[in-house]
């Protein structure tokens, strides 16, 4: 018996990833329960100076704030309209996000988080709760991989908030402050920090470490200040979890990231606003929205593209951006780096360059046998339609032509025992198994193979039984984003002038996890259409038999 050519490239599910308070779009209902400034006023500044060397009358003359209850007045909430595209391949058209900000310089430059304004069409700012009057502004300067953000907002004379100066220690009351929720109404929760380094490695961004805090924050917080009781800025809120753990960029870490960024440049960044993610077979960098005009603009990233391969480094793996922002951290700006995308919405895979050559689709499979081989196939025209496939127990799946009407999902056996789980298809399955003349494919993954040898094994075995009957041609390295392996071709089986492909390959995440087989005779050039799609559709979806 022969068996069909498997097709390796598992194209899996993206996982939405929900972070809890980030950016908010929308108007949800308010659930927190909101300590309002007048509440527990604090005592005044002058009263607990402990240097009368201090002299608070020229910062308040200054424009800068001096007590907390006078707070508000230099925290903004951020309306960044435009357009993004979410995990779950939704396109959020002329979208409206909130987020929180404060204002450090009364020229109107304020910090907020890089995820709340990057790739927006337009910013929006209120000030101090004051509906009736709105501001533009504008981003002067990014970090990406601290999501920090500076902005300059339309105006002068500005209120704004000073640096906490003493030690921030665990137990320091502090208060976050902003307008969550997306709601006009600022909101002012208190707590103390109960983490001094909290590990600064997440999927929304990279730093060092973060201080923990258990001030309520929920989404439309971001961005905004984490005060001490003074009203100075302690931190810049940006993050939480379900267990009552919230995080703010610490101010030390902040202010040399903000001085970068009065300066007008950006640190760590190439114009993304994005997000790592990663499951058992692919990962790399989500990307919401890009700003127009930077190197990944240039580069021809979109949004709703996944940025898989950075210097040939894969991204994400540990899901985080620490690698991703390793690389940033290792290059300037405009140095040229090789990115490699899957733009998921049309299964392509672009190769290109920041501050480089732009994204070009690269060779699909069927394009780079075509160049490999002088096919004698007949050109009997194309297929009509596709249909998704399963074998019997729910663990693989992939897309073949409507014409392949008889298909087999039963287990993958060899000498009479279970090995994995097999789906063959073809238009006559009799003929696809007995014959050279007929088209068809064999997809098998098996765990137990894995466990035995490697690919490179099994392709051998393949070769072995199939090199008296074909005309070998040679082999080849394999890869795609979820997958690497090696293939060998084969021509004019049994002197039918067809073409045969097999297959072997591993998860390049866990290439002890699983093995894979795909087989695929083609007898027309309709066929070489039909593994594109078998490639662009592959899964594995459940547990292995």
């Amino acid at each position: 018996m022969k068996l069909k050519k498997l097709q390796p490239l598992v194209w899996v599910v993206l996982v939405n990833l929900i972070l809890i308070a980030a950016c908010s779009s929308g108007t949800p209902e308010p659930t927190q329960e909101v300590l309002q400034s007048e509440k527990n006023e604090p005592q005044k500044t002058e009263e607990v100076e402990t240097s009368p060397e201090d002299e608070p009358a020229e910062e308040v003359e200054s424009g800068a704030i001096s007590s907390l209850d006078e707070a508000k007045s230099a925290v903004i909430q951020i309306e960044a309209d435009g357009s993004f595209v979410n995990p779950d391949f939704s396109v959020s058209y002329n979208d409206a996000g909130f987020g929180s900000g404060f204002i450090i310089d009364p020229s109107g430059l304020a910090v907020t988080n890089n995820h709340v304004v990057t790739g927006a069409a337009l910013l929006k700012v209120w000030i101090g709760g004051d509906t009736g009057k709105t501001y533009n502004a504008k981003v002067v300067g990014v970090s990406e991989c601290s999501d920090l953000a500076l902005i300059d907002i339309e105006g002068d004379g500005f209120p704004y908030l000073d640096w906490h100066e003493g030690p921030i220690n665990v137990g320091l009351e502090v208060y976050a402050a902003g307008y969550p929720l997306a709601e006009p109404q600022f909101t002012l929760t208190r707590g103390i920090i109960s983490k001094e380094e909290a590990g600064g490695e997440t999927y929304w961004a990279s730093v060092d470490y973060v201080v923990e805090h258990d001030a309520t924050i929920n989404p439309g917080n971001s961005g905004g200040p984490l005060l001490n009781a003074d009203g100075e800025v302690v931190g810049i809120n940006y993050s939480g979890r379900e267990t009552d753990q919230y995080f703010a960029i610490g101010r030390d870490l902040a202010i040399d990231i903000v001085n970068q960024l009065e300066e007008g440049q950006n640190v760590e960044w190439v114009g993304i606003n994005g997000e790592a993610f990663t499951n058992e077979d692919f990962s790399g960098i989500w990307v919401y929205s890009v700003e127009s005009g930077s190197p990944a603009d240039k580069a021809g990233i979109e949004g709703g593209d996944i940025v898989t391969m950075v210097e040939s480094l894969i991204l994400a793996t540990d899901g985080t951006m620490a690698d991703y922002c390793d690389v940033l951290r290792s290059h300037d700006s405009d140095d040229t780096l090789d990115i490699e995308v899957l733009r998921y919405s049309t299964g392509e895979v672009l190769a290109g360059q920041l501050n480089g050559r732009e994204l070009d689709t690269t060779l699909t499979f069927t394009e780079t046998l075509e160049e490999e081989i002088e096919t004698t196939v007949e050109d009997t025209g194309t297929y009509t339609g596709y249909v998704s496939v399963m074998d019997d127990y729910g663990a693989i799946q992939m897309d073949v032509p409507a014409d392949w009407t008889d298909v087999n999902g039963g287990t993958w056996d060899d000498d009479g025992e279970t090995i994995g789980s097999a789906i063959s298809a073809a238009a006559d399955m009799d003929a696809y198994v007995n014959t050279w003349s007929e088209s068809g494919v064999f997809f098998g993954a098996s765990d137990d193979l894995a466990k035995l040898g490697g690919y490179v094994n099994l392709l051998d075995v393949r070769r072995d039984f199939l090199i008296d009957e074909c005309k070998y041609d040679t082999r080849y390295d394999y890869e795609d984003v979820a997958f690497r392996g090696k293939y060998d071709l084969f021509e004019n089986c049994g002197e039918s002038g067809n073409v045969y492909i097999v297959l072997t390959a591993v998860p390049i995440n866990d290439p002890q996890s699983l093995l894979i087989l795909v087989e695929m005779q083609i007898t027309k050039e309709s066929d070489f259409d039909a593994l594109d799609q078998i490639l662009a559709t592959f899964d594995v979806v459940g547990s292995l038999p």
